[in-house]
């Protein structure tokens, strides 16, 4: 029985041809695969939107070196085989040109994730995807937290987690340290908070 648990629910390949289904005929759902298991997102709010919308703004302004990717497929299989798909990721312009669906994470400087309020977050926004992100060796994590009004900001990987992790409340600044580099004002976030 042992055995059986810590073994995937469902092949990688039976993931991504679920997923492309879905995509076609689930409408307000996302499908993610993350340390072996099957995991639902709710298509995002406007409010969420307008949090991707505003991150975007603040990287070009303090980063016109780089590009934030809305919604990037990225295989996630330091762990085990899994596919993310992180709100936001932050790489070099050209980092996925030629590339499929999903994509190696290597390029990508900072995943970003925007809380959705939906009975999923806690587990895969806070639990799940900070260790999937730190085993992929993504330098940064930036968790945009709408339930606490909070931002939390993960970095350096160990290759298991991230050794660090600071949380701020909406309106004070956020650091985001290198290679991002970025000093985040997060006070327009408490507009977007329902």
């Amino acid at each position: 029985m042992t055995a059986l648990a810590d073994r995937p629910h469902m092949l990688l390949s039976e993931f991504e041809e679920l997923a492309r289904l879905a995509a076609r005929t689930a409408e307000g759902l996302r499908l993610e695969f993350i340390n072996g298991r099957l995991g639902i997102k709710a298509v995002p709010d406007g409010d969420h939107a307008e949090i991707i919308r505003w991150l975007q703004q603040v990287c070009m302004q303090h980063r016109p070196d780089l590009g934030l990717y809305a919604e990037r497929g990225l295989q996630i299989k330091a762990y085990r085989e899994g596919r993310a798909i992180p709100d936001a990721s932050l790489a070099r312009p050209g980092s996925f040109a030629g590339h499929g669906e999903w994509s190696e994470p290597e390029a990508v400087l900072m995943a970003a994730e925007v809380t959705s309020f939906d009975r999923d977050a806690d587990s895969r926004d806070r639990r799940e995807k900070p260790r999937a992100y730190a085993e992929a060796g993504i330098p940064v994590y930036l968790l945009i937290d709408r339930d606490s009004c909070e931002v939390t900001v993960y970095s350096e990987p160990d290759g298991d987690r991230y050794d660090k992790a600071v949380i701020v409340p909406f309106g004070k600044p956020a650091t985001l340290p290198d290679p991002v580099g970025i000093k985040l004002d997060t006070e327009p976030l408490k507009d977007w908070v329902n």
